[in-house]
């Protein structure tokens, strides 16, 4: 499966999905902006685990660009709003690039024990 997610085509299609049909993929929406999604993990690592999903094609943070205000912004109050929602008093926003992202779309880990 991870092969899959390294072809070009591959990589396109799912970042079409987010941008274009994010409401078409099926999973309760735990905060919906016009920049981003975030929802339950399908496969939590941990007791609360939460992916924040840009709704455009961004490959890793190294291609995420800083002026991207609007969807940093809303990532920042999506964090803190789940925060205070879940009542989290220890948790840690996570993202991975290189050989420790198996997905091939930028997303942001929010988990808690």
């Amino acid at each position: 499966m991870k092969r899959l997610f390294q072809i070009p085509t591959v990589i396109r299609l799912i970042g079409w999905i987010f941008t274009y049909m994010s409401f078409l993929i099926p999973v309760a929406r735990l905060r919906e902006t016009s920049s981003l999604i975030a929802f339950h993990h399908p496969s939590p690592s941990y007791k609360f685990h939460v992916l924040i999903v840009p709704k455009r094609e961004v490959a890793s943070l190294a291609q995420l660009d800083p002026a991207d205000t609007v969807f940093l912004a809303d990532l920042y109050s999506t964090v803190q709003s789940l925060v205070d929602e879940f009542h989290l008093q220890t948790y840690r926003l996570i993202v991975n690039g290189g050989e420790y992202q198996d997905f091939p779309h930028l997303h942001f880990h929010l988990i808690s024990e």
